[in-house]
């Protein structure tokens, strides 16, 4: 194996530097390579995942819209003057030298990667022609992240995806298996797995800090004041509906006057919208979908859910061992079945595993809170997220990203212990720890194996939210067993020249 080859070399006093790839076989880069990544998506988070590994070769950068991913670019100096102002009143010796290698990989981006990097607007051409190619980081909307990540694995490069892993419970199982075959490195971007405070917080539940868990709250704000939802469709001279003649205001009416105000808008000329489109229906273009509002839209998103569900419900899912979820109910503000609803609240049973207790676990989004503890006093719940573990001797609060973790009651917290320390810290960014892992240096943090069923019980929620019933699951044979139309909602069909 690469991993006993490479400490045979390194016992044997051998300079690693010596060891050239094709020695390593496919798909694999010796330790002292550095790595090259090709990156699918750069105008959002994908320009800052690529950012933070610039020590790395970026060969290769695709993306659909390439307008407005050069926008962004143009923000790097904005973000400089950020960073230097952070370094200026940085506390510790520790926080100037992280901010101060955040300015470095920033400005190798800026200066060497976005210049020289290959630029192209459809992946299949970039992985037909770019054979330089180690591994790819895919940060483009939901519904093209299994396609790419597909395409790449059967190649043997290793991948990285953003978060949900997938747009449908299928796309996650056959991803799972799929980089069990190709034994390719892979990483979803809940960056807050890779982070201290939530194994910490993950270490308090294993412990017993609290006691035997049986409920979890789970909530965001999103979308609030991110992208809309609970929306028509834009769709002019849509008739507005009247009453003997007189022009309804009714909330029916309303969604009608939304629908035609929203007008008609050509695709911008640099945007590639069949591309954006991808697997997905054909639907015409409208600004209210592209950038980042495809989020709230059934055809590309999964809502919010899909957007946090991998960064607040991660750390209950790990530190229970959750699985799979026996039933799934998602209650919600008005869905027109187009665009997500304003709210939703999804409720999800999981049973009891080995010596585990069977758990509830609730997920609130739009602004909904489950009600505040009394052992919080004084203190609000963190209007924007978190996650609230209910103990049988306390509760655990933590933010979003396992953020902030803390014991409940006060009294808890000053008296107990520190956990043993059962999950070793990352000193690296969770990309760099992908980059490492893809090295043969350490393991991911989330690998598919794991991203997978934290992104099926995610995607349940819009199964149930979409059927509009509750549904019970049977998660080996990945069916939903007494709704059986439901089970449509676990996968779906590709547009005509797109396939998995």
């Amino acid at each position: 194996s690469r991993r006993r080859f490479v400490t045979t070399m390194a016992g044997a006093g051998v300079a690693l530097t010596i060891v050239p790839r094709h020695v390593l076989g496919r798909g694999l880069t010796p330790p002292s390579d550095l790595l090259n990544v090709a990156g699918v998506g750069v105008g959002g988070m994908g320009r800052i995942n690529l950012r933070n590994i610039a020590s790395e070769n970026i060969v290769a950068m695709c993306d659909v819209d390439w307008s407005y991913a050069e926008r962004t670019f143009s923000r790097l100096e904005e973000e400089f003057t950020r960073e230097h102002t952070r370094l200026a009143n940085a506390p510790t010796p520790k926080d100037r030298d992280q901010i101060a290698a955040t300015i470095e990989r920033m400005r190798r981006f800026k200066d060497v990667h976005v210049p020289k990097a290959a630029r192209y607007r459809d992946y299949r051409e970039m992985l037909e022609k770019q054979k330089d190619i180690d591994a790819v980081l895919i940060a483009t909307p939901d519904h093209t992240h299994a396609v790419i990540a597909s395409a790449a694995m059967d190649l043997g490069k290793h991948v990285y995806v953003q978060k949900p892993l997938t747009a449908t419970v299928r796309e996650a199982r056959v991803l799972a298996e799929k980089a069990r075959q190709s034994k390719v490195v892979t990483q979803m971007g809940n960056q807050g797995h890779s982070w201290d405070d939530g194994r910490l917080a993950v270490e308090h539940v294993r412990a017993g800090t609290i006691g035997r868990v049986r409920e979890v709250h789970v909530w965001t704000n999103r979308p609030l004041a991110y992208w809309p939802q609970g929306i028509p469709r834009p769709t002019p001279v849509a008739p507005v509906p009247n009453l003997d003649g007189n022009p309804e205001w009714n909330m029916p009416a309303v969604m009608h006057r939304l629908a035609n105000a929203m007008g008609v808008h050509p695709p911008p000329q640099a945007l590639e919208w069949d591309l954006f489109l991808g697997p997905a229906p054909f639907v015409e273009y409208h600004p209210v979908y592209h950038p980042f509002n495809w989020r709230g839209w059934v055809e590309w998103g999964n809502g919010a859910i899909g957007d946090m569900g991998a960064h607040l419900i991660d750390h209950a899912f790990w530190a229970l061992d959750l699985g799979y979820p026996t039933s799934i109910e998602t209650v919600s503000t008005p869905f027109n079945g187009a665009s997500y609803p304003m709210a939703t609240t999804t409720y999800f049973e999981f049973p009891a595993r080995g010596a585990r207790p069977a758990v509830k676990l609730t997920w609130y989004d739009g602004g909904l809170t489950p009600p505040k503890p009394p052992e919080l006093e004084d203190e609000a719940l963190n209007p924007t997220g978190g996650a609230l573990f209910v103990g049988t001797r306390g509760k655990l609060l933590h933010d979003t990203y396992g953020l902030n973790p803390r014991l409940l009651p006060a009294t808890l917290q000053r008296s107990a212990p520190q956990p043993p320390r059962i999950f070793r810290r990352i000193p690296v960014s969770h990309e760099m720890n992908w980059v490492n892992a893809a090295k043969g240096l350490e393991k991911a943090s989330t690998p598919f194996e794991y991203a997978a069923q934290l992104t099926e019980v995610m995607l349940l929620g819009i199964a149930s939210l979409r059927a509009k019933s509750k549904l019970h699951y049977d998660g080996e044979a990945m069916r939903v067993t007494n709704v059986p139309d439901a089970n449509h909602y676990l996968h779906r069909e590709y547009r005509q020249g797109w396939s998995l």
